[in-house]
């Protein structure tokens, strides 16, 4: 694998793989036949991409096994790598908190002093706990930390929690949020010495960014009657000035814009109160600023 591509890890099996392999699609990047092998070359760009556990991608991006990763923030934290994070990018978000029994309150932080919790996270929860000054025992456990108050080894659980439906399978609620996580873009800090891959990095990373700002946003195009555009363009949430076009209709012009994607339903009922018609929303694929 010395020939010179930039070098990416992503988690070869997991809730990060198909989004990651996504982001490279969205981004032009051609990866094939990827299944059942621990890497591949991109078709159509400078890159190797390892399928890797995710525990081990900070690990070997800190030792320049590969030059890049996308990564949980989590698990970038908890490994406690000398790597640079780069961008969140916006997927695979999780919430790691504190579990506790149904019949219990906790109305503040330092109730956590003197308990025993049980968790996949020592480090970020450590960390956490020393933040707080607060005093409890940590324990490691590498799967199924729920059942470990139901079992008497801990009084609380420290882990990743999206719905809460395996926390009430075990009789347990949420309780204090310790981090948010997402995905994230790492790389090795020594990437910028090597000119070659730096300059491959640079032009993903340009890819990634774009991809990442169209995801955000959506294009508006309407009709308006020629003498609303005034009012029309102060509703607009634009990125930019919109593109105001002429119709057959004299009266009448074509209006274009991008918009941040949460704002439309804002701004749907005054844009036909103004006198909008034919409104469009449509996606967009990149967006290079």
């Amino acid at each position: 694998m010395a020939n010179g591509n930039l070098k990416l890890a992503i988690q070869k099996s997991g809730r990060l793989t198909e989004k990651s392999l996504q982001l490279l699609r969205i981004c032009g990047i051609d990866v094939e036949n990827y299944k059942d092998r621990l890497f591949v070359t991109a078709g159509n760009f400078n890159m190797d991409i390892l399928f890797l556990r995710d525990d081990d991608i900070p690990e070997y991006v800190q030792d320049g096994v590969a030059d890049i990763g996308f990564v949980g923030e989590n698990v970038v934290l908890e490994k406690r790598a000398d790597i640079e994070i780069v961008k969140k990018l916006g997927y695979s978000r999780c919430n790691l908190r504190i579990g506790i029994p149904e019949d219990e309150e906790l109305r503040g932080i330092k109730e956590l002093s003197g308990k025993t919790i049980a968790t996949s996270y020592p480090n970020i929860l450590k960390d956490f706990l020393d933040k707080n000054k607060i005093e409890a025992k940590v324990i490691q456990i590498s799967g199924s930390v729920e059942i470990t108050p139901s079992l008497g080894i801990a009084d609380y659980i420290c882990d990743l929690v999206s719905t809460g439906t395996t926390l009430k399978m075990n009789k347990l609620k949420k309780s204090f949020s310790i981090l948010d996580s997402e995905a994230v873009l790492i790389k090795n800090k020594n990437l910028y010495s090597n000119h070659e891959k730096n300059s491959l990095f640079i032009k993903l990373l340009t890819r990634i960014e774009s991809a990442l700002n169209a995801r955000n946003s959506k294009y508006l195009m309407m009709n308006i009657p020629k003498d609303a555009l005034e009012n029309i363009v102060e509703i607009i949430p634009s990125l930019k000035s919109p593109t105001i076009l002429n119709l057959a209709d004299e009266s009448m012009l074509a209006v274009q814009s991008v918009i941040p994607a949460e704002k439309f339903w804002e701004i749907n009922d005054k844009l036909h109160r103004a006198g909008a018609t034919d409104i469009l929303l449509l996606p967009i694929e990149n967006i290079i600023l």
